[in-house]
């Protein structure tokens, strides 16, 4: 007998930490295996940052701390907002969580009832559709296509808001499509959203450093939209700071208050001394911190787009930021592999990669566009030139 909640029975397992968890059982099994399914930076923390969590240990700043975070710490992602992004908060206006992903789930909690309805802009970041879901509330997908480069028109945003609607989520630069909004863009998103009344929006910046557009504009800054949108960062991807599990937000003060009452009776405040290492990276400039790790994404992602694109049958753009490529590998639908079976969608084909590759991605059926894989090369040029030798090799198989 399943004596477990039916909310608990809905929620999907993430996608990419299922890939992760089979890689490492293939890995045990003494497999070579590439992955590429994690959005995971292989660079070390900045020792600066090291320096300043080792002092906050040595200082025994090891009890409790307020729940949004310590003072010094809010102040200064204020500070950041302003610095980087033109954003005025204060310090009320900030909640420091245990990473972004909290973050989104405690905004989610906070403004969603059920049958509430929630625009996705797909490809979509996999947990947004379960946390939607966990709220009892419904997501809205909106389809894009790789012609586009994944980005969703304002037309056809506005054919799925109803009086439903509540919320829109979107990314940018994307994780999947590392696809990056334009100032130009979202200003007509927002002209276009501005008249209904009821309906915030989530920006994911957590990629904002990994953009190689050099133009990062935050959807907040909008006038029209500013009372209404929830402005979501971290420093797990920027500052290779993915283990410290960091994130926060900016958001409307009620709103601000109504997700440190629900991290208040969830998990209280994230650890000390990961917050004292936090403030030393925000406060830090970009240029000085992050620009060299950018700088590796940008040649990587130039030599994965390279070679996919060599490969008959895939079909790759080129993404603006974050550290992902999306291809559509829908060319490869209902080819049979060395067992006579099918491939009848991108899980298939992600599977077979793994399995026959050894190379570990993740199907787009996640993120909501179903004819594409996620390939990360947050990784090194060698395993990069690796991975996409195999694949070619495995999918040649195909008949």
């Amino acid at each position: 007998m399943n004596k477990l909640s039916t909310r608990i029975n809905n929620l999907s397992e993430s996608a990419t930490l299922a890939m992760s968890r089979l890689s490492r059982e293939l890995k045990q099994q003494g497999k070579d295996v590439i992955s590429l399914s994690l959005g995971e930076p292989d660079f070390n923390t900045p020792d600066f940052i090291k320096k300043s969590a080792v002092q906050a240990i040595n200082d025994n700043f090891s009890h409790y701390t307020p729940v949004p975070g310590i003072l010094e710490l809010r102040k200064s992602i204020c500070e950041k907002f302003y610095r980087d992004n033109n954003l005025e908060f204060n310090e009320n206006q900030i909640v420091v969580s245990t990473g972004a992903k909290q973050s989104i789930a405690n905004v989610c909690l906070s403004l969603l009832d059920k049958e509430d309805e929630v625009i996705l802009l797909a490809p979509y970041w996999v947990s947004y559709f379960e946390i939607v879901k966990l709220c009892g509330a419904k997501p809205i997908v909106v389809e894009s296509k790789i012609e586009n480069n994944f980005k969703s028109s304002v037309k056809e945003i506005e054919k799925k808001i109803s009086n439903k609607t509540k919320l829109l989520i979107f990314s940018s630069p994307c994780n999947p499509s590392g696809s990056v909004y334009s100032k130009k863009e979202l200003i007509l998103m927002a002209d276009m959203l501005k008249k209904y009344d009821n309906l915030f929006v989530i920006s994911d910046e957590i990629y904002e450093h990994i953009n190689f557009t050099n133009e990062h504009y935050s959807f907040g800054l909008i006038e029209s939209m500013k009372d209404r949108t929830i402005t979501v960062n971290g420093v797990s991807k920027g500052f290779a700071m993915t283990g410290w599990r960091v994130g926060y937000i900016g958001a409307p003060e009620f709103i601000a208050s109504a997700c440190n009452k629900i991290q208040g009776q969830i998990t209280s405040a994230t650890c000390s001394i990961a917050q004292k290492a936090t403030q030393a990276a925000v406060l830090s400039k970009p240029e000085d911190s992050t620009k060299h790790m950018k700088i590796e994404f940008k040649k990587r992602r130039d030599l994965i787009v390279n070679q996919l694109s060599q490969i008959e049958g895939i079909k790759c753009n080129v993404p603006d930021g974050a550290f992902y490529v999306f291809p559509d590998i829908s060319y490869f639908f209902d080819k049979k592999d060395e067992n006579n079976s099918f491939i009848k969608n991108s899980n298939d084909l992600s599977m077979y990669l793994l399995n026959d590759a050894h190379v570990a991605t993740v199907a787009g059926d996640a993120f909501g566009t179903s004819e594409c894989i996620r390939i990360s090369y947050a990784t090194s040029t060698k395993n990069i030139t690796e991975a996409t030798q195999r694949i070619k090799k495995s999918l040649e198989k195909l008949k």
